[in-house]
């Protein structure tokens, strides 16, 4: 009963850069490095475990033949995907579907809400986040009439701040911003409106405005949850969200703190700072930019140091 620790998988992104690289000490592949799978055991880019007498094995393939260290879950595939994206350049806006919209229109893919907790961002950053339109109708006459600045609503951010980002949602992260992102396992993205970029071949990126439209949720009604925290012996528990699909936390851990945890598996991102795991007379180091999972039944166990972590849970 080991911490099961992960290495992360690194993709090409036209809005990508190299914050992935600086800010992380990732060695990242390519010079526009947009996203880092950092928990996955989706097939377009699986985890491998480095430790233990897993290591070696991908997220999936353990999922599938130790479902223990999981809770014996009833759902074919893991759930969640943890990723690091750096937007270097804005990212197309864009929406996902739902999970009965992707069982029929995406052979049997997992509909896509995510959630973003922003790690940095440069000053006076702003993301797009749902839309000003008040019925279908109007929604397709904008898009129609390239009327963008009309339709997009744009909101200002600040490092620290949290956002649950519900399938049907138009959303876009702009210039300058680097996000942890908790979601479901689903690699489906409809492209509504891309600034007409063009990629290295000088073509302009595909736009999937149909099923975009068709599952837009209109009007757009935010989603809010307010973050609850709870102060206990040297650490800071912020609870951001609990939903059907995820719940997330952030633990900021300052000195010597007991956790316990027995009914679910964790993923776990260190986001800042670094300190030590101890369990059962072993210790783990943690520092920025490591990802890990908890299994079921791991009990208690110390995080001790100075240090942040997202943690989130089915």
């Amino acid at each position: 009963m080991e911490p099961l620790l992960l290495k992360p998988i690194f993709k090409e992104r036209i809005w990508g850069g190299t914050a992935l690289q600086t800010e992380y000490g990732y060695e990242i592949p390519f010079q526009n490095t947009g996203e880092c799978w950092a928990i996955s055991a989706h097939s377009n880019g699986q985890s491998v475990v480095e430790n233990g007498p897993f290591k070696g094995m991908t997220l999936d393939k353990l999922w599938q033949e130790h479902p223990d260290l999981f809770g014996n879950p009833e759902s074919v595939v893991f759930p969640l995907l943890t990723k690091i994206l750096d937007a270097n350049m804005d990212l197309s806006v864009q929406v996902h579907p739902n999970d009965a919209y992707a069982m029929i229109n995406e052979n049997g893919d997992l509909g896509k809400t995510e959630c973003w907790y922003i790690l940095d961002c440069k000053q006076d950053a702003q993301m797009i986040f749902g839309h000003n339109a008040s019925s279908k109708e109007e929604l397709v006459k904008q898009i129609e009439e390239g009327k963008w600045d009309e339709l997009l609503r744009k909101v200002k951010i600040k490092p620290g701040d949290f956002f649950y980002v519900p399938s049907g949602t138009i959303h876009a992260l702009c210039e300058g911003t680097l996000v942890l992102e908790t979601q479901q396992s689903s690699d489906t993205t409809y492209r509504m409106y891309d600034y007409d970029r063009r990629d290295a071949e000088g073509n302009l990126r595909e736009l999937h405005l149909e099923k975009a439209i068709e599952i837009t949720n209109v009007p757009h009604e935010d989603m809010g949850f307010t973050p609850h925290v709870e102060e206990l012996e040297n650490v800071t528990i912020t609870t951001f969200v609990e939903s059907e699909f995820f719940s997330v936390y952030k633990w900021d851990v300052h000195g010597d703190a007991m956790f316990s945890f027995n009914e679910y598996y964790l993923l776990l991102s260190v986001a800042n700072g670094e300190g030590t795991l101890l369990h059962n007379g072993e210790e783990y180091n943690l520092k920025k930019g490591m990802h890990f999972i908890i299994p079921v039944g791991f009990g208690e166990f110390e995080i001790s140091g100075k240090c942040q972590l997202i943690v989130s849970h089915p």
